[in-house]
């Protein structure tokens, strides 16, 4: 009993002899005459004495400094060796974090350990680093509470960056087909150097000029423009993903009226009765393509007329430089009684961000102006009607 592991020390016992009497010399401790024939258990002893002189620790590091990545592929192996053959030591999955053993940086691998203890080499570009972690960790505190603008699936697995843009960090995987609430849009030159990550502190206004000036220096490819929409999946996390792999929740009863513009969000305010089902009632902003400086060009109002069951235009304000979030909300209104309103942000001609206020008594919506604004001067479009109604196929 007990043999088993002392066994391998005895057989090298003279190396291991030698190498504990060179290193306790060097460490000027004094030595006193040991038999030749040393047990394995004195050999262990010693060697791990001279460990803990010498301030040994593991490649790995001890778990105060310890350095981590994160998996950012659906899954990845873990090999024993780096080499074109290997043995399979381990699978690892998306958003796993793995501890850093040790790195091989004319290779592009490192040698790690997953929760479960698996050891093995894997492919940097496989992985996120902990800045890219703390960032979306960052992003999940400060957005748990904001209201979603529109829901909306994904039809394939989509890619979730740290930033807005194709060539930025990514962590997170959506799956086709699920689901996730849109928090902010934000529009991204496809051509232009990546965004990086910074420290909390958010870049000055006055550099962005400096940036166009670069840009018209060095005469590179000509701007485009996309999409990029704060996104939150089930699981609370928070991230960006290209807005044209995001198919918007939108009945399709409402989705037929867009008269080719993009819907950007649908908001419920209020639900009727027809029959035996009930109806909901929307508040739908437009617009006419991706990249625009501006959230939302237009805001209609949809109710449902439950005697030709159907959608019906309550309401329709153009010419919008709108801005999101838009914020549901209900006031009193004396006769009127307590009504649904919403507030919708719009850019001045100024350049100014204003809120403005519209009351919904179904299926009226108007304006409500704070005290001393001046009502909105009327806006007449060839071919339209306010508030006329919307065209149904059925």
């Amino acid at each position: 009993m007990g043999h088993r592991l002392a066994a391998p020390v005895l057989r090298s016992g003279r190396l291991l002899y030698l190498s504990v009497t060179a290193m306790l010399k060097s460490l000027n401790i004094k030595l006193f005459p040991i038999q030749r024939h040393v047990t394995g258990a004195v050999l262990t002893f010693a060697a791990a004495a001279v460990c803990l002189l010498a301030g040994c620790s593991d490649r790995g590091g001890s778990s105060g400094n310890a350095e981590y990545a994160y998996v950012a592929v659906t899954e990845a192996s873990l090999r024993d060796r780096v080499s074109t053959l290997y043995t399979k030591t381990g699978v690892v999955h998306n958003g796993e974090r793995l501890q850093i053993l040790e790195r091989m940086q004319s290779k592009r691998f490192l040698r790690v350990r997953s929760p479960r203890g698996e050891e093995g080499w894997v492919q940097e570009r496989f992985l996120a680093d902990q800045a890219t972690f703390d960032q979306f960790q960052r992003l999940a505190e400060q957005f748990k509470s904001a209201p979603a603008q529109a829901t909306a699936t994904t039809e394939e697995q989509v890619k979730v960056h740290v930033l807005p843009g194709r060539k930025t960090g990514y962590l997170y995987l959506l799956n086709e087909k699920q689901k996730v609430d849109m928090l902010q849009r934000q529009t991204v030159d496809r051509n232009a150097p990546p965004q990086q990550l910074k420290d909390d502190k958010q870049k000055d206004a006055d550099d962005a000029p400096d940036e166009d000036k670069v840009k018209s220096d060095n005469a590179g490819p000509p701007a485009v423009r996309e999409d990029w929409w704060l996104v939150r999946d089930a699981q609370a996390r928070v991230g960006w993903v290209l807005g044209r792999a995001l198919y918007l929740t939108v009945p399709e009863e409402i989705a037929q009226y867009s008269e080719g513009q993009r819907i950007v969000a649908a908001f419920p305010l209020d639900e009727v009765t027809d029959g035996d089902k009930k109806v909901s009632e929307y508040l739908v902003l437009f617009t006419e393509k991706e990249g625009l400086p501006y959230d939302f060009s237009q805001a209609r109002v949809f109710t449902w007329n439950t005697r030709k069951h159907r959608y019906e235009t309550a309401y329709r304000e153009r010419d919008l430089a709108g801005v999101l979030p838009v914020t549901l909300g209900r006031q009193n209104f004396e006769k009127e009684g307590n009504l649904r309103t919403f507030v919708l942000r719009a850019k001045e001609d100024d350049g100014s961000v204003r809120d403005r206020t519209y009351k919904f008594n179904p299926p009226i919506v108007r304006r409500v102006l704070a005290p001393g604004e001046a009502p909105p001067a009327p806006r007449h479009h060839k071919g339209s009607k306010p508030g006329g109604k919307a065209k149904s196929k059925y």
